[in-house]
């Protein structure tokens, strides 16, 4: 797990991680950990973590070959399969702890408790253990134990669905796959770098806690701030108020949609207006400050939607390559994986598995302008006998607490 697959070493190599979780948001936390050198060691109930069942969207365990949501979840990890019902699985455990620097886990405050490894228990035996914890609701409160995935903690609770859903709709708008566990995970695992920054500088860990309810509300400051300042928040309608003309999107003649970003629109109306050959419409006195363009805001609108319905997307990409100002075209994402810039920034990356590939997103940070290298999840518990071994086990012993039902 030593270096970034050729040669150079990572960032935290050297830094081991016993991760007890399941799903997706903390085992991404977990993976990011991995692709910058961590030793993460995952332990997995005896009969798998049940996400390694799930079947969604063609990629999980309906899909032929490699099961790219566990793939994704839990590359560069090494996998434990014990059941810590057993004295012997939680002895294991612990036998793990004590060389850890991170304690990483999903499992409820209840659960956690009912095994002997709340903060406080797991803190006092291992003063410099990083305890990290990711949750739904946070571990304080009437619903700390409540059971909280991203589409119920961050996406319901945390008001995404709400403020994402226009008001003329009889139902939330439903999310994407795993979009609140994974920037939660983000958090996370900042959360736990810091922590063990901080530890290198006092020598004593540290408890680090993310929510998905936490994350919800963070990806939402915009709203939350207006809320705290007593401003109504309202869920999208449509095109959204277009207090700014210059901030929308617009269709083209080929029904597909460019989005302009023009927050400076003194700067950048001039020249775009020119650049389409419409220089009526910076002449125009109703559109020549940004003052004149809200007042007018309906007959800017007018303006530019029958503008952008006379060429298709391509076309328009082309005309708009020439100016310099701040727009995307709003794209599929069979077309964002293609993008040249998706490529030339190696956003996704090869796993090579004796010479089957296959590609997943790499994580969005980059050091030395290079993501970190991409490596493969475990098959489940397919390294238990190996790290046994590595904390002293012999095979007799091994096969005895295989037969003691403690392991596979």
């Amino acid at each position: 797990m030593g270096d970034g697959g050729n040669g150079a070493p990572r960032a935290l190599d050297g830094i081991r991680v016993v991760e007890l979780a399941q799903w997706v948001f903390v085992p991404v936390a977990g993976a990011l950990l991995a692709d910058w050198g961590a030793d993460v060691v995952r332990i997995e109930r005896l009969d798998g973590d049940p996400y390694r069942g799930l079947a969604t969207q063609g990629i999980g365990a309906d899909a032929s070959g490699v099961n790219l949501s566990m793939a994704l979840a839990n590359r560069g990890k090494r996998s434990v399969a014990i059941d810590l019902r057993t004295d012997d699985g939680l002895r294991i455990l612990h036998e793990l702890l004590e060389s850890a620097d991170v304690f990483l886990t999903s499992l409820r405050p209840g659960a956690l408790s009912r095994l002997g490894l709340d903060a406080e228990t797991v803190r006092d035996r291992y003063p410099t253990l990083i305890y990290a914890r990711g949750n739904g609701f946070g571990v304080r409160g009437p619903d700390a134990d409540q059971p909280g995935y991203d589409s119920s903690a961050f996406w319901a609770r945390g008001g995404v669905g709400h403020v994402l859903t226009p008001a003329e709709r009889e139902y939330p708008i439903s999310q994407r796959g795993a979009m609140g566990d994974r920037n939660g995970a983000m958090a996370l695992a900042f959360g736990i770098t810091t922590a063990l920054l901080g530890r290198a500088t006092t020598g004593a860990g540290s408890v680090v806690d993310v929510s998905l309810l936490a994350t919800a509300m963070w990806m939402l400051s915009s709203d939350v701030l207006a809320a705290l300042n007593g401003t109504d928040v309202q869920p999208v309608n449509g095109r959204g108020p277009q207090v700014n003309p210059l901030v929308g999107a617009y269709r083209t003649k080929d029904l597909r949609h460019i989005q302009l970003m023009f927050l400076q629109g003194d700067r950048y109306w001039p020249e775009f207006a020119r650049l389409v050959g419409r220089d009526d419409l910076a002449d125009d006195p109703r559109f020549a400050s940004m003052a004149s363009r809200r007042e007018n805001s309906a007959a800017v609108v007018r303006e530019l939607d029958e503008l952008f319905a006379t060429r298709t997307l391509a076309e328009w990409k082309d005309v708009l390559a020439e100016l310099d100002a701040p727009w995307a075209p709003v794209q599929s994402i069979p077309e964002v994986i293609d993008d040249p810039q998706i490529t030339a920034n190696g956003y996704v990356g090869d796993v090579d598995i004796d010479g089957a590939k296959y590609r997943l997103p790499t994580v969005p940070v980059q050091l030395d302008q290079l993501p970190p290298p991409m490596s493969r999840a475990p098959e489940h518990g397919e390294h238990t006998e190996m790290i046994l071994l590595d904390l002293g086990y012999d095979w007799e012993q091994i096969a005895e607490l295989s037969g003691k039902g403690a392991i596979p």
